[in-house]
């Protein structure tokens, strides 16, 4: 990689595009609407998310998934306006830390960025994991020798593999968003195109005979009354943490992207519907064309709970299934690789504002992007992997509990952060009124209570794998020690590098001020 140095702002040149400078020294004007979005979708992961969340669900609800998914999507949808508007207002690539930061001081803004930090950690050494088991799995399919898809078993070649898709996604983050946005045009394509042929021929060959158990759609599918069960639809609800989080990744690239002020907003609402239709329709596809029972290759079984892809994708396309595996490996790389950009421009962020060691402020002087944000990023994922996947594979599945904690804290903070910005013009107009209070406080409540329930729930040994440490659940020990360590973290920050917690790099301030303040 190329050697870095803190770079100056960059100036727009004529007809790039640019609105603004980066006073970090991103490249700006790099990342249109189309490439956002595509970017907010590879995130999330949406054949990946689906192989492995929808079977549990249906299990859960039957054929209610539809109305789930929908109550579970609004909490995401209400704090995607949130951060629409404080992007509008103030577009850094700080996103949580930066706004939480205006809002609350620096106390509450270092731990909101500390939490965006460690939840895309921890997700991308789940999504290295993933898109490792399914390596070998697809070397196994088309080799025609099934032992190969067991190496994934061996921790002697399952950390290496995994070490190696960590530093490719890292590099490619590295070469800059032009890199990103080539490599996930295509990842992407590739994901949706295998979910939209997986659904239209299941439902085809369901309506005509061909279906495990035909199961005809029906509109009482999308009502959540149906349901009955008020902890089912919570459950539903928390699900939707998980299955739709990764969209504000677009918010971090705000300073890279032409038009800042409104095309990350407008990035993060057309991910969170494309996102959602997709579920919608592959939900209706599984469960017409399967059923929702427990026997065979119902949708319902607990064998296809793990992945139900894997379950129906050669009884559905028959040949043609290989595109599933393919679309499930691209769809796990593609996420690991444009998560990278989050933590990395949040790290950034905080060098640049001296809330962090300067050294994360570094960008590359070829790529003009964060070097040794980027760099920290991978090597602190591997480093979790490896320490957790050596210590029991029930810790490092517990990450996937944990992350739920860090991303109700810092989706939290920052909705809420939204209505304390804002506070002095709240009820100046109908659009404030909706966009800055209601839908913020709804969603940022909602995700701030699912926190503490969680939290509370977690202290159970029975909690996520079961696991336990000192008769205290795993996925506590997990979120309460990360949130720890940074409280600590912090403080060690405070003393060691103070401007930034006196208020000299990054002020607290009231809507209407001016939102940046120089370095000293």
């Amino acid at each position: 990689m190329t050697s870095a140095t803190p770079a100056p702002p960059i100036q727009p040149t004529p007809g790039s595009g640019d609105n603004i400078a980066s006073t970090k020294g991103l490249a700006t004007g790099r990342v249109g609407l189309l490439g956002a979005v595509v970017i907010g979708i590879s995130c999330i992961a949406p054949t990946y998310t689906l192989t492995s969340g929808l079977g549990p669900t249906i299990s859960a609800v039957g054929e209610f998934v539809p109305a789930v998914l929908l109550l579970g999507f609004i909490p995401m949808l209400l704090v995607a306006f949130a951060y629409r508007e404080l992007n509008n207002a103030v577009p850094d690539s700080g996103t949580s830390f930066t706004w939480a930061t205006k809002a609350f001081g620096p106390w509450v803004g270092w731990m909101g960025g500390w939490g965006l930090i460690t939840a895309t950690i921890l997700v991308l050494s789940n999504l290295a994991a993933v898109a490792v088991d399914f390596f070998y799995l697809f070397l196994a399919q088309i080799s025609g020798r099934p032992e190969i898809a067991d190496l994934t078993r061996n921790l002697w070649i399952n950390i290496p593999t995994t070490m190696v898709f960590i530093a490719i996604a890292a590099w490619v983050s590295y070469r800059g968003l032009d890199s990103t946005q080539k490599l996930q045009y295509v990842l992407v394509a590739i994901q949706i195109m295998a979910i939209v042929i997986f659904d239209i021929v299941a439902i085809v060959r369901a309506y005509k005979g061909g279906g495990f158990d035909f199961t005809p759609i029906s509109v009482s599918w999308f009502n959540p009354l149906e349901i009955g069960n008020f902890s089912l639809i919570a459950a539903g609800i928390s699900l939707s943490i998980f299955m739709f989080w990764g969209w504000d990744v677009t918010l971090t690239m705000n300073e890279e992207t032409k038009d800042p002020e409104k095309t990350p907003g407008r990035a993060a609402t057309i991910t969170v519907l494309v996102i959602i239709s997709l579920y919608i329709l592959t939900a209706l596809a599984v469960i017409t064309w399967a059923g929702t029972g427990d026997e065979g290759l119902g949708a319902g079984n607990p064998e296809n709970q793990e992945s139900i892809f894997a379950a129906l994708s050669s009884p559905v396309l028959g040949s043609a299934a290989l595109l599933i595996y393919v679309a499930v490996l691209s769809s796990s790389f593609a996420s690991l690789q444009s998560t990278m950009v989050g933590p990395a421009r949040t790290l950034l962020a905080m060098g640049y504002y001296k809330a962090l060691p300067p050294v994360f402020s570094k960008i590359s002087p070829k790529f003009r992007t964060p070097s040794t944000a980027t760099i920290a990023s991978a090597i602190a994922a591997g480093g979790f992997y490896t320490i957790t996947r050596i210590l029991s594979e029930n810790a490092l599945w517990d990450t996937i509990s944990a992350l739920g904690l860090m991303i109700c804290f810092y989706y939290g903070i920052t909705a809420v952060a939204c209505i304390w910005y804002f506070r002095h013009e709240l009820f100046s107009s109908v659009h404030n009124i909706i966009f800055k209070f209601v839908f913020p406080l709804l969603g940022g409540g909602f995700l701030l209570l699912m926190f503490f329930i969680t939290a509370f729930d977690s202290l159970s040994p029975e909690y996520g794998s079961g696991s336990s440490i000192f008769g205290v659940g795993t996925v506590f020990v997990l979120g309460m020690g990360i949130l720890l360590l940074g409280a600590v973290l912090m403080l060690f920050t405070r003393f060691a590098h103070p401007d930034f917690f006196k208020g000299r790099t990054l002020k607290r301030i009231t809507s209407g001020e001016d939102s940046q303040l120089p370095l000293v």
